[in-house]
């Protein structure tokens, strides 16, 4: 990182801190508890290895595995059904990555074995994230009884839960969300433009890499490298163990790395960052682990704002295209 880099990610902290509150209010977003949800409560989106096994069994418990393929055939907690991110995404766009219809989401469960009364219980094997993508694609669509495996498959397997390579045999349901869907944690790339270009914008996250926030890795799908113009750089892998358990970090260190950048609950926010799955895990901490209450995840992120030529873009550094 440049010396240019470093001071501005130094200034856009305490300019941050410091901003008032945006008039732009993300008006959509609903009121959430001013409380955080706290680990091993029955109000928690978070259920740890050994909760699950004690329920694992019970009929209205869905299990999703949130991975590849292979990775879901090479083993599996038994009775969880495989869904991956192409599975929950919107094909008819130019790129990839885009939030898939109701329609789309209600055939995948019902196909699933998923009814609209279950409790499902989400794992991967990447710390949440992809998890937390699945989360937020549900919750914009109204359906919020869903739980998070904290540590997935890595607090699976230390705390001595089994895993099979057997196929579920899942018998079709008629799953169906609710008429109208709030999308309360949702930003288009219109609303997105906007912002960005309205007078007082909210706090923009940029959850993604320090390589990627200042333009030095291109990844594949994005036409061009560099951020959003104002917005500031929070690595979506501070707020989990990412090299050791995989876990959630505790609710207090995750208070202390946001309360510093964010100190004001209701602070209108937007995340973002490659293809919208790290922001979600972002959103998720935020909104569902720290009380923040006007938080939403820019869907299509950095691979669908570098599509377009006209949008503003910022960068520091040569870049170096991923394939």
């Amino acid at each position: 990182m440049t010396w240019k880099t470093s001071l501005f990610i130094v200034l856009s902290l305490v300019f941050f801190s410091c901003k008032e509150k945006s008039a732009e209010v993300l008006s959509s977003s609903e009121p959430s508890s001013s409380d955080e949800k706290q680990y091993n409560s029955g109000l928690s989106p978070i259920i740890e290895a050994d909760e699950l096994q004690k329920i694992l069994e019970a009929p209205n418990i869905k299990v999703v595995h949130f991975g590849k393929e292979k990775e879901f055939h090479s083993g599996h907690i038994k009775g969880s059904v495989n869904i991956w991110r192409s599975d929950i995404e919107d094909a008819s766009y130019p790129y990839k990555g885009m939030m898939c219809s109701k329609n789309q989401l209600e055939e995948l469960f019902s196909q699933k074995g998923i009814s609209s009364s279950d409790t499902i219980i989400v794992y991967d094997n990447v710390a949440s994230c992809d998890a937390a993508r699945l989360w937020w694609v549900l919750e914009n669509y109204g359906f919020n009884n869903l739980k998070i495996l904290n540590g997935g498959l890595t607090a699976w397997n230390e705390a001595g839960g089994a895993l099979t390579t057997e196929p579920t045999i899942a018998e079709r349901t008629e799953f169906k969300l609710p008429d109208r869907a709030p999308m309360s944690l949702y930003v288009s790339k219109e609303q997105m433009l906007s912002l960005v270009n309205g007078s007082n914008p909210p706090l923009i996250l940029d959850t993604r890499t320090t390589n990627e926030y200042t333009g030095v890795q291109q990844k594949s799908g994005a036409k061009t490298a560099g951020r959003i113009p104002g917005s500031l750089l929070m690595d979506w892998a501070n707020c989990v163990n990412y090299s050791g358990d995989k876990k959630f970090k505790e609710i207090e260190e995750l208070k202390e790395i946001y309360s510093r950048i964010i100190p004001e609950k209701d602070q209108a926010i937007v995340a973002y960052c490659h293809s919208g799955v790290r922001s979600a895990h972002t959103t998720f901490v935020l909104t569902q682990l720290l009380g923040y209450k006007n938080v939403k995840n820019y869907d299509g992120s950095w691979t669908e704002w570098s599509n377009f030529e006209n949008y503003p873009k910022e960068k520091d550094s040569i870049t170096t295209i991923l394939q």
